[in-house]
């Protein structure tokens, strides 16, 4: 389990600095948007030191947005900047970091590029899925979803470069014509995810699938508030190395409420979510998940395995997750967070993000924390081989300048494309600047 502890450190490698935060579900989160976020600062990647220099500018205009992600890493011995972030035509479309119309919930939405947290439906199949977790693979994904009406669809490509993981949910309203409030919104849906080419080798047939079918009833949808409920059930099928090969792996069920509110009081946007599940023997809910990048395929004393192979020999199990996101004193603090507790040992997981970089005129700070294989309360507060974490304090110099000094405790591999990983503990420095524009 330890090998999926890297995300977060890849992630943080990339530049960013800041944890990542889905839309809230209102169609108009602006957290990250129309500020101009950069620094300079000094990281290690593959046991090399590099100085860093890194621009990360967001503006949305209406309906459209887009972010850069000019990231520039120079040896620290030679001087010279990191060859292999500029080797293919490839790494200069990645400048551009996304490119979006719309917001998630709108009847059109799209964008193109960095996906922070990719969902489908109701997350079920696919939920907060990252195409930016190794900074050496960074990938320009898509997001499309068309809302007619009595129909419509989501969809989502992984990487535009190669065939890796899509993902389809369509669905359709067959009470929309009667015009009856509440009823005309009732939608069922059917959904389908898979990875083509887990391994990457165009040779191998070792893709993954999810199937799924839904149920949702948006009982009040307006601009300040929103509540819906929802079911869904999901069925896996892929190609085991283990026993090499392919197969119905396990079926699972969930029930679920989803409640968010907007501008209240014109402190806080708060969505929240809790979900009552049924998971089958060999069956895991969310498989293309945060850490799917990384848990889709490990390298064990020369063997291949699978996330697929994980899941051998899983019992059936019920449990409960809850999410909760959005931010408060008017966008000056964000939150993030996310937990699951299945009914045996071992089983909880938490992440945990938070960014306060404006929410006081001196200090800045981000924080954020993952750990899986949860058995008591105790588990929370210790750092070990299912933790990841970054603690960030910063000194505003000037509003806009803050000297920030970071805690890292993340996994690395022990040789690059080794899939293998030993723990690491650091302290980064780095300066970073933030500004704010209209």
């Amino acid at each position: 389990m330890k090998k999926t502890l890297i995300l977060l450190s890849l992630l943080y490698l990339a530049g960013s600095g800041v944890a990542q935060f889905p839309d809230t579900g209102f169609g108009y989160w602006t957290g990250n948007e129309n500020r101009l976020f950069g620094g300079i600062g000094f990281t290690t990647i593959d046991d090399q030191s590099y100085f860093s220099f890194c621009l990360r500018p967001e503006v949305s205009f209406g309906p459209v947005g887009f972010g850069l992600n000019i990231n520039l890493l120079y040896d620290a011995e030679s001087g010279s900047l990191r060859a292999k972030d500029w080797d293919s035509g490839y790494d200069y479309f990645r400048l551009l970091r996304y490119f979006r119309y719309g917001r998630k919930t709108d009847r059109f939405y799209t964008r193109i590029g960095t996906l922070d947290a990719a969902r489908i439906g109701h997350g079920f199949i696919i939920n907060h899925f990252t195409n930016e977790i190794n900074y050496d693979d960074r990938k320009i994904g898509m997001e499309f979803d068309l809302d007619l009406g009595h129909f419509g669809f989501e969809s989502m490509a992984s990487n535009m470069g190669r065939s890796e993981l899509f993902g389809f949910r369509g669905y359709y309203r067959p009470l929309y014509i009667l015009e009856v409030p509440v009823l005309k919104n009732f939608a069922v849906g059917a959904s389908f995810a898979r990875d083509l080419d887990p391994d990457t080798w165009v040779a191998s047939n070792d893709g993954v699938s999810v199937y799924g079918v839904d149920v949702e009833l948006p009982l009040i949808k307006t601009r300040v508030f929103n509540t819906l409920l929802y079911a869904d059930y999901a069925i896996i099928h892929g190609y085991s190395s283990r026993e090499n090969v392919h197969r119905d792996f396990g079926a699972g069920s969930a029930v679920g409420v989803s409640v968010g509110f907007a501008h209240l009081l014109g402190l806080m946007e708060v969505q929240a979510r809790l979900e009552r599940r049924w998971l089958g023997e060999e069956f895991i809910p969310s498989f293309f998940d945060p850490f799917y990048e990384i848990q889709k395929l490990q390298i064990s004393h020369g063997k291949k395995f699978y996330k697929t192979d994980m899941l051998i020999g899983l019992e059936g199990t019920h449990g409960t997750f809850g999410e909760l996101y959005g931010n408060v004193l008017g966008n000056r603090v964000r939150l993030l967070g996310t937990v699951s507790k299945l009914d045996d040992e071992k089983s909880g997981q938490l992440h945990l993000a938070a960014d306060a970089s404006e929410a006081l005129p001196t200090i800045a700070a981000h924080a954020s924390y993952d750990k899986l294989g949860i058995i008591q309360a105790e588990d929370v507060f210790t750092l070990d081989d299912r933790s990841v974490a970054r603690l960030g304090l910063g000194y505003k110099l000037k509003p806009y300048l803050i000297l920030y000094v970071d805690y890292i405790w993340s996994f690395v591999e022990t040789d690059p494309g080794s899939k293998i990983y030993k723990s690491q503990e650091r302290i980064e420095p780095r300066l970073a600047f933030v500004y704010r524009f209209k």
